[in-house]
């Protein structure tokens, strides 16, 4: 069985707006058959795959998850921008999953900061960033670690502590960030105003980002399907 189609097939009738009852009946099928459908407890057949493609105005191998792309591109590296273009000395050496995997968070970072600019909240900003960059400060003490002879007085954090420290930090700033989306943070930063609050769908985020949102899409669907394997592992 597919495991990503009730995932998707789940969160585009969300995405619509519409009831579960709703879906079925313009499906064409019982409310009780597209909950098991949605659930993975069933697995439907290629004429309602077909239908429901059509109906989500998505393609099936979107559905199916073997693509980000709602139209069904499948994704290469050279379909990706890069958003270093400019520097064009730098050649990326290393398998193509590495190149591949440069490209999307590069992008998607783009994407990430224009939107908390256009949000506004300095505090926001400042935890998130922070959140980052602590990420991207522990990717590359990992890289300076692979050889044990590298003088680690580059760093004033030791060693032993550096990934404790890094990480509660981590957990920290998104906390923080949480707090101050929600107004639950104790009244140490101010709440988030009306106007700082963003309404994003995947349709505008297209629109509004074209050079980059295909590489966001990927990422997002990359990193769930991460997610969905430690899941799964945990759970045998």
């Amino acid at each position: 069985m597919n495991e990503a189609f009730p995932r998707i097939l789940t969160l585009l009738r969300k995405e619509k707006g519409i009831s579960q009852k709703k879906a079925a009946e313009d499906l064409g099928i019982s409310q009780a058959l597209l909950s098991h459908y949605e659930k993975g407890i069933r697995e439907c057949g290629l004429d309602f795959l077909v239908r429901s493609a059509d109906y989500y105005q998505v393609s099936c191998d979107y559905l199916l998850g073997r693509t980000p792309d709602r139209t069904g591109a499948v994704l290469t590296v050279d379909d990706l921008p890069d958003a270093d273009f400019q520097n064009t000395d730098k050649v990326f050496k290393g398998s193509v999953l590495a190149v591949l995997n440069k490209k999307l968070v590069t992008n998607s970072l783009t994407i990430v900061f224009d939107l908390l600019q256009k949000c506004g909240n300095k505090a926001l900003t400042t935890e998130l960033s922070s959140f980052l960059m602590l990420a991207v400060y522990l990717a590359f003490r990992t890289i300076y670690n692979t050889e044990p002879k590298n003088p680690q007085s580059a760093f004033s954090v030791p060693r032993g502590l550096a990934t404790g420290w890094t990480e509660g930090e981590m957990l920290r700033t998104l906390a923080c960030a949480e707090g101050i989306i929600s107004g639950e943070n104790g009244g140490r930063t101010p709440r988030m105003e009306p106007g700082e609050r963003l309404s994003i769908t995947p349709e505008a985020l297209k629109e509004q980002y074209p050079y980059f949102y295909q590489s966001l899409s990927n990422l997002v669907q990359r990193a769930e399907a991460l997610l969905a394997e430690k899941t799964q592992s945990s759970a045998k």
